[in-house]
């Protein structure tokens, strides 16, 4: 089957992973409908194209904190890559350096930082932090990747406690016996996630900042309130994110909400984006709305199912691709 869009891997996907990898990976907070919302958002917003502009040469690299990227896309921190392909977040790490564009390894991998690093060494990887109970264990984790050449450290601030999903409970989803999240072997039990910290403040930003000499880049923020935060707490990037609707349902889609985070940070912080993100198009909406670069989740997770890293770098070309062309037609 010749591979067209995104949705042919999403099919692929949905098809041949096991049904309670599948649900997991699709799974959204309660109704759905800020997950479905996320895609929809993008179907109502139109351009205004220019004609007669001269596209015959486009530059469409960018750079995420001064460091040079192929094009504004990259790969959002997601868990759990070995459900959808054996060498997990090895393989995802490689297409990302392939590809010459960043990728944002969770707290949550089915491989250990020093494996991602190894995997594709002088890659452009930041690293996803959850700050659990143990300080101890999320203090390790950052000074363990920033010793591994990780170039951002990325504080998810939208998980106190994990949300809802209805198809993960009836599944009784956890992780096979043949997993295990690598970088937190030992430090609790895996599929709880209870010992997440719920009590973690803007003032916990300062704690981070004394642990490491890395940008620190919060992602979650959905309101101007928290975005005025960010930049007085001195945080070098945001992503505007819902969590891919898996948090609360209910919330505004990020394309949404990027609009009134961009305005609040008046350029003092670069500003991305996630979620709902599915064809070129959409990343030059995001670009064309104010956000630096844009981060695919599922899309990525979709890749590795078909075909490893092979599957993940063809996604990423066809994302390519279609951003040229838009970018080209939309003058």
């Amino acid at each position: 089957m010749a591979m067209v869009c995104l949705s042919d891997f999403e099919a692929y996907a949905k098809k041949y992973l096991p049904k309670i990898a599948w649900d997991f990976f699709a799974a959204g907070a309660d109704d759905c409908s800020t997950r479905d919302e996320n895609i929809l958002a993008y179907k109502r917003i139109h351009f205004r194209p220019r004609m007669l502009r001269d596209v015959s040469m486009m530059d469409i690299r960018t750079k995420l904190l001064g460091t040079e990227i192929s094009f504004p896309v990259g790969i959002a921190p997601t868990g759990f890559h070995q459900l959808a392909w054996p060498d997990g977040e090895k393989s995802t790490a490689r297409a990302a350096k392939a590809m010459n564009i960043c990728y944002i390894a969770s707290t949550y991998s089915t491989c250990t930082l020093e494996e991602i690093s190894a995997a594709a060494p002088g890659g452009l990887r930041w690293f996803q932090l959850y700050i659990h109970r143990n300080r101890a264990v999320s203090q390790h984790l950052v000074q363990q990747a920033e010793a591994l050449g990780f170039q951002g450290l990325v504080l998810t601030a939208d998980l106190p406690y994990t949300g809802k999903r209805r198809d993960d409970v009836r599944n009784g989803f956890r992780l096979p016996p043949h997993m295990k999240l690598k970088n937190l072997e030992g430090a609790f039990e895996v599929c709880k996630m209870s010992l997440l910290d719920p009590s973690v403040t803007w003032n916990d930003i300062y704690w981070l900042r004394s642990l490491t000499h890395l940008p620190i880049i919060i992602k979650g923020i959905l309101t101007k309130e928290d975005a005025e935060l960010a930049v007085r707490h001195g945080v070098q990037g945001i992503i505007v994110s819902n969590h891919g609707g898996r948090q609360l349902d209910g919330g505004p889609a990020t394309i949404d909400a990027l609009v009134e985070v961009v305005e609040a940070v008046q350029g003092r912080v670069e500003v991305y984006v996630d979620g709902g993100i599915r064809k070129g198009s959409d990343v030059l909406k995001a670009l064309a709305l104010g956000a630096k670069c844009v981060f695919i989740g599922r899309p990525a997770l979709w890749g590795l199912a078909y075909k490893g890293e092979e599957g993940l770098q063809e996604v990423l070309r066809i994302l390519q691709d279609e951003f040229r062309l838009s970018m080209a037609l939309a003058g």
